[in-house]
């Protein structure tokens, strides 16, 4: 007999789905070009992002506004931390590694990056997740599917726009399920699983 799944073992279950789908999103096709498969992983890839940040808000709207400084340990990000670097993926990573400009809203220094993520009150959270999503979104969005192409330096490697998204994907879905360990420890219980 099985054991049930937690709900941090659902979370991996669906980011391997969710790797496996763009995966399989991502095979050539006798029919298209490289840029037109690149193009189609993108696509892929930003369908998971509108998914994930859906969960990402409902998450910083259920937790109340006293709850953003918990943290699980000493030196470990708070709530509103982890919602703060997640704003600042969106701002700034999920572009610049896609081959879009990063937005001036985060400095791209980790000094700059802990300057942001510590301004973590509800109210700027929500407001950073909204303006962080939109701006990389709408920055990945408009790559030339041409420069999507071949590989290029993903965090010091090698890699391919599959990788790329992967990558990405899998970043995100860690930090969502850090955030429903945290929910769950606060006796918070994530608003799409009720």
């Amino acid at each position: 007999m099985r054991a049930p799944l937690t709900s941090l073992a659902r979370v991996a279950r669906a980011g391997a789905f969710v790797a496996l789908a763009v995966t399989f999103a991502a095979r050539p096709s006798a029919a298209q070009t490289p840029a037109e498969n690149a193009a189609a992983l993108r696509k892929s890839y930003l369908a998971a992002l509108d998914e994930t940040h859906g969960k990402f808000l409902q998450l910083a709207e259920a937790f109340p506004a006293d709850k953003y400084a918990w943290r699980p340990a000493p030196g470990v990000r708070s709530v509103g931390e982890v919602f703060m670097h997640v704003a600042s993926e969106y701002y700034a990573w999920s572009p610049r590694s896609f081959g879009a400009q990063p937005s001036p809203a985060v400095t791209m220094t980790p000094d700059g990056f802990k300057q942001f993520e510590s301004n973590a009150t509800k109210e700027n959270v929500l407001k950073n997740l909204k303006d962080g999503y939109a701006y990389g979104k709408q920055a990945v969005e408009g790559v030339d599917p041409a420069t999507l192409t071949g590989t290029k330096k993903f965090f010091g490697t090698d890699a391919t726009t599959a990788d790329i998204a992967l990558g990405m994907s899998g970043d995100l879905h860690e930090h969502l399920g850090q955030l429903i360990a945290y929910a769950r420890m606060n006796g918070i219980k994530p608003p799409w699983s009720k």
